[in-house]
């Protein structure tokens, strides 16, 4: 079963759970909001009356690109005066909940459009690792805590369900898939921004040493895991095929298409910096010692971001219906047991488009 591969899902839960709950996600992108404000001031900008087109490659349910979205309009704003039309478009997988995201730009009252008649969002249901965008096409793009998704798992993983806990031929067939899968989305987004325009990705950050800070929520994840085999909640054929397509990459790895002269696909690499983002969820338990409020946020955290693709291993539809209310209810008890900080990394990178590219088929 090990050498068994299969389409990563990376589908955040819907019904507005990641909305609600995937804080870090949202506490990293808003950190990377100087470098998005510096790479706007240097996009290049013609003086035509066409719109300019933002990108947001991995929008998800839409409320953590809400106050990177503002930041890029009123930096734009700045350059182009009030009536140049701005057209925002949010990407993601056809099974994301668009819904939710729909809701978001139409109702929250954070939206950035709220006071801009001359911004207009759409939404685009379709995989990055494919052609979402025309050649030449945008002019700012970002995607934030999106691009650590494979397109697909290379291999099941024994004893685990991510690749980062692993070692070996586990560990290296997902370093392959991670390093195809960036450049892969690399050469699709230089083919779809236009010369002078800039790409700006944030990543969940990992060291050369290896951490990434969410060590002891997988290892708890884990052990929940193996407890809910054991209660018979979840087959051992269900767990064993439990993987998650998340593959944090270290900044060597990100800046390696680049090795060749500086430049990938006509991209090169204006800024590239690891940031510690600290746990804002530890900093409330520093101050009231609630155990079960941090655990509930850190489980509800690994809920809304990874379950639904755990799930997606269950055959029985029963069990899998229930299935995530069990793994939070148990992976909560463990971690209002030994609560401790997830001090995460980010990884932010500006890349800026040098010249025309070709579009052929994607070179890995």
């Amino acid at each position: 079963m090990t050498n068994q591969a299969t389409a990563t899902h990376g589908v955040m839960e819907g019904g507005g759970s990641y909305n609600l709950h995937a804080k870090i996600p949202e506490a990293g992108g808003i950190l990377a909001l100087p470098f998005l404000e510096r790479a706007i001031s240097n996009v290049r900008l013609d003086s035509g009356e066409q719109p300019v087109v933002i990108a947001d490659y991995g929008s998800s349910q839409g409320k953590n690109s809400l106050a990177p979205m503002r930041a890029a309009i009123k930096a734009l704003r700045a350059r182009l005066g009030p009536d140049r039309p701005i057209s925002v478009v949010h990407v993601d997988q056809a099974a994301n909940d668009f819904n939710t995201l729909f809701d978001v730009l139409h109702n929250d009252p954070e939206r950035y459009s709220v006071n801009d008649p001359n911004v207009f969002p759409s939404a685009i249901g379709r995989s990055f690792y494919e052609k979402v965008l025309p050649q030449e096409h945008v002019h700012l793009a970002w995607s934030s805590y999106a691009a650590m998704w494979l397109s697909r798992i290379p291999m099941l993983i024994p004893d685990h369900f991510i690749a980062i806990a692993t070692t070996g031929e586990v560990r290296e067939a997902f370093e392959r898939q991670a390093d195809d899968d960036w450049k892969a989305f690399l050469s699709l987004r230089a083919s779809e921004l236009r010369t002078g325009g800039r790409l700006v990705v944030v990543l969940p950050g990992i060291k050369e040493d290896g951490s990434i800070g969410f060590e002891p929520l997988f290892r708890h994840a884990n052990e929940a895991l193996a407890a809910m085999v054991a209660e018979d909640l979840i087959t051992a054929e269900h767990r064993a095929r439990m993987v998650l397509g998340a593959h944090p990459r270290r900044q060597s790895r990100l800046l390696a298409p680049f090795d060749g002269g500086g430049q990938f696909r006509g991209l090169i690499v204006e800024h590239c910096e690891l940031s510690m983002l600290p746990d804002a969820a530890w900093a409330d338990y520093e101050r009231d010692a609630d155990k079960e409020a941090i655990a509930t946020r850190h489980a509800r955290f690994f809920r809304s971001v990874f379950v639904p693709s755990l799930a997606s291993a269950i055959g029985d539809e029963g069990k899998r219906n229930v299935f995530p209310d069990r793994l939070e209810e148990k992976l909560r008890q463990r971690l209002a047991s030994q609560p401790v900080p997830l001090h995460s990394f980010v990884q932010t990178l500006v890349l800026a488009k040098q010249g025309r590219t070709p579009h052929p088929a994607v070179q890995k």
